[in-house]
């Protein structure tokens, strides 16, 4: 779903200094957009901060968006921003409640690029049935930032059965992947390099609270951890895994969901797609013996469609995750030593 909200009419159509001052046109552009498009009762109190009433265990998580271009396929930093963070939340078994809102803008800005990424953080946002609360917007000369970085802080009430953790995970746990990898880092440095292809690859941000939810709804503490692959890629993730536990990871190549011109691209750039950033898949280490009902049940919903058991939890090579590959090879499949995809998220 993306909303259609048409620009009001301003009388200025770039961001400017003055819009960071905190007086007449930082009210003006808050007033034409923020407070307008984010309209709720604790925004509108327009406080220094938000009072909120919170019951219960509550998970809480802040993220940095710096990503370039600001505009990807069928995507935009504002999207994004809001998925990542609602994101981070229901991988701690959190369903999200509240977001923080902050804005570093570049002098130079155009205001209906600003407008597009505040209607795409709207559409995130009622997507995820999360209020964003409270914020800040701060501006910069030109040349000292990037268009627009934006920081958001998440609160989220912990769903009832979830006792998600890496001290959960032991062994014999599967391993599951909820769709295809390294859509989003492709996809970003498609665009980047100009690369084209006949279908248009499309960065599969999105939000998981929901998926995330159904799962613990049905399968409660056997869902051991959840983990979302973002920078550093599925390779990572599992190595921190293995790492913190002292236990090792076996997966399987040929298991590994891939779209086909996401691995044509992999090739094509030397890229690893173990290690590409993803915006809209998460991790699952689950009990053996609900693997199987969990992949069945993430494969009859939207963004599951690909979803597979990837490999297992092993008291094998402990710290170390080994890739069994297609023609029946292995080999240690390290850490992302570097950065693989810089400024992709």
């Amino acid at each position: 779903m993306k909303l259609q909200c048409p620009m009001p009419k301003l009388d200025f159509d770039i961001i400017t200094l003055g819009h960071g001052s905190g007086g007449l046109l930082t009210n003006k552009l808050l007033d034409s957009g923020v407070f307008h498009l984010f309209d709720n009762e604790h925004l509108q109190q327009r406080h220094d901060g938000a009072m909120l009433t919170l019951e219960g265990k509550t998970a809480f998580t802040t993220d940095s968006f710096v990503i370039s271009p600001i505009f990807f396929p069928d995507s935009n930093i504002g999207e994004l921003a809001v998925n990542g963070t609602v994101n981070d939340l229901a991988m701690c078994g959190a369903i999200p409640q509240y977001l923080s809102l902050s804005f570093i803008l570049e002098e130079g800005l155009k205001m209906t690029e600003f407008w597009e990424i505040l209607v795409s953080i709207k559409s995130a946002a009622e997507q995820a049935n999360v209020q964003i609360v409270t914020g800040d917007t701060k501006v910069v000369e030109k040349g000292k930032g990037d268009k627009i970085f934006i920081n958001t802080t998440g609160i989220g009430q912990l769903h009832a059965k979830a006792d998600i953790a890496p001290s959960n995970v032991e062994p014999g746990d599967k391993i599951i992947v909820s769709d295809s990898i390294a859509t989003h880092g492709v996809a970003i440095m498609s665009v980047r390099e100009g690369l084209e292809f006949e279908s248009e690859l499309k960065s599969d941000t999105r939000g998981l609270s929901q998926m995330v939810s159904k799962l613990l709804d049905t399968f409660g503490v056997d869902i051991h951890l959840l983990k979302d692959p973002t920078r550093g890629g599925v390779a990572t993730v599992l190595n921190e895994i293995a790492r913190d536990r002292n236990l090792g990871i076996e997966i399987l190549q040929k298991k590994l969901p891939l779209q086909n011109e996401v691995s044509a691209l992999c090739e094509i750039l030397g890229l690893d797609p173990l290690y590409v950033a993803n915006e809209g898949i998460f991790i699952a280490v689950v009990k053996d013996a609900i693997s199987e009902k969990v992949v069945e049940k993430l494969q009859s919903m939207e963004y599951g469609a690909n979803a597979s058991i990837i490999g297992e939890v092993t008291e094998n090579h402990p710290k170390q995750v080994v890739l069994k590959s297609a023609i029946g090879g292995r080999r240690i499949v390290n850490m992302l030593a570097g950065e693989q995809l810089p400024r992709i998220c």
